[in-house]
């Protein structure tokens, strides 16, 4: 799988832009400020119709048009995507009115010219992108961590990706009756009924997850081992399902939600048992949820983590540590994506090569070197070796114009 063509109107500093493509690695530099971290936030915006970065889909418009008094704003991502089947034509608009004072903005997708449904968009174009502040899948929040399996999750599995919008839908209704509830208002009638689809909806997320999660722990391992620390340390990643209410005790609460994790991983094929336990454990929480207006067990609280040596990693991991682990996670996803799907998804790169030693660096240098496609962003090409730059293609990107260049060898 690989981008032939990339064309952007009023999308971030781009005004308008017609970008080729080609396979390999493409290294995009030039100085800070100037596009190319905009550029693989085009194509990981194309791929899982979300930004790692803006907040809001508004802040991706062009600042210049947003801010013209023109009644109607129209951003524009195409890629024309190549797969071993197929040729694909993507489009997301992004559409900002203004009408009788009143501002709207609103979303369009397009494969092939023709309008879908956002979530018929995923899966037609697949990226692993690589950030700095990767590392905060490790220090930061159960939130991001989640975010990650789902974004990964949703580009390969389409059932999976409806399963969770049905799921968040259905848990904001049962939420709002639990607050009701909880204010001595509302009827307890619904919530047998919101129960019984939470729990069929939920126990599918769980198994997606617990799945994904013992793959990506099973390469991540080797891939740390055997390649980036010489068989010195090993380390696990543990999915840590809320499948089990808040009476823990909190000094073993994360062992517990480890030993749930492994239980659904070897029941991975039982879905109805998966199903029978969320059941009780929700029955068994209720007065809780009650009490507080709001759900308190469930793939929304799920969480994971890396331990190294059987140490956690968050709390005790050296930055180096954290780093390598974080590298083995990510080629273990691209690994995972070309197993489950027969293609190696485009590889985004955005200054991440700074950030690594030498043997970190040729390692993910010779994984992008194999793969289909992959852009890397930098502000010194000085940082790669004279045999990557032969092999790459040179672009220069300057106050969002771009222009090919070529490597000189002395």
């Amino acid at each position: 799988m690989y981008v032939r063509h990339l064309s952007l109107t009023n999308y971030r500093n781009y005004g308008r832009l017609e970008l080729p493509l080609s396979p390999g690695p493409t290294l995009l530099h030039g100085n800070n400020a100037q596009g190319k971290t905009n550029l693989l936030e085009a194509l990981y915006y194309l791929a899982t119709t979300r930004s790692p970065h803006a907040e809001q889909d508004q802040q991706l418009l062009n600042w210049d048009a947003d801010a013209s008094a023109e009644p109607i704003v129209v951003g524009r991502l195409v890629a024309h995507v190549v797969t071993q089947e197929e040729e694909r034509h993507l489009e997301m608009r992004l559409i900002k009115e203004e009408k009788q004072g009143q501002t709207s903005f609103r979303r369009e997708a397009l494969i092939n010219r023709r309008k879908v449904r956002l979530m018929d968009f995923l899966g037609n174009l697949r990226v692993v992108l690589f950030l700095p502040e990767d590392i905060q899948l490790i220090t930061g929040s159960p939130s991001q961590r989640r975010r990650y399996l789902d974004i990964t999750l949703c580009q390969v599995d389409p059932i999976y990706c409806r399963t969770l919008s049905n799921y968040n839908k259905l848990l904001e209704q049962r939420n709002a009756l639990l607050r009701q509830l909880s204010e001595g208002m509302g009827s307890r009638d619904l919530l047998p009924i919101y129960d019984q689809k939470l729990v069929n909806l939920g126990s599918l997320i769980f198994a997606r997850r617990a799945t994904f999660c013992q793959a990506m722990a099973r390469e991540s391992q080797r891939i740390h081992y055997e390649e980036l620390t010489d068989g010195l340390e090993s380390i696990r990643l543990q999915y840590m399902p809320r499948l089990q209410g808040n009476g823990m005790p909190r000094n073993t609460r994360s062992e517990q939600l480890i030993e749930l994790g492994t239980w659904l991983q070897a029941e991975q094929t039982e879905e109805v048992v998966i199903r029978q336990r969320f059941a009780t454990e929700l029955q068994a929480v209720l007065a809780q949820d009650i009490a507080r207006g709001a759900s308190n067990i469930g793939p929304h609280r799920d969480d994971w983590r890396i331990s190294v040596n059987g140490r956690d990693i968050g709390s005790f991991g050296s930055r180096g540590q954290q780093r390598s682990a974080i590298l083995a996670l990510k080629m273990a996803e691209i690994h995972w994506m070309k197993q489950t799907t027969q293609e190696t998804p485009v590889l985004l790169l955005d200054e991440v090569v700074a950030e690594l030693d030498e043997q970190r660096r040729a390692l993910l240098l010779h994984t992008v070197k194999d793969a289909a496609q992959a852009l890397l962003t930098a502000t010194d090409p000085g940082m790669f070796t004279a045999d990557f730059l032969r092999e790459s293609v040179m672009m220069l990107v300057r106050n969002g114009r771009i222009q090919t260049t070529e490597t000189t060898q002395e």
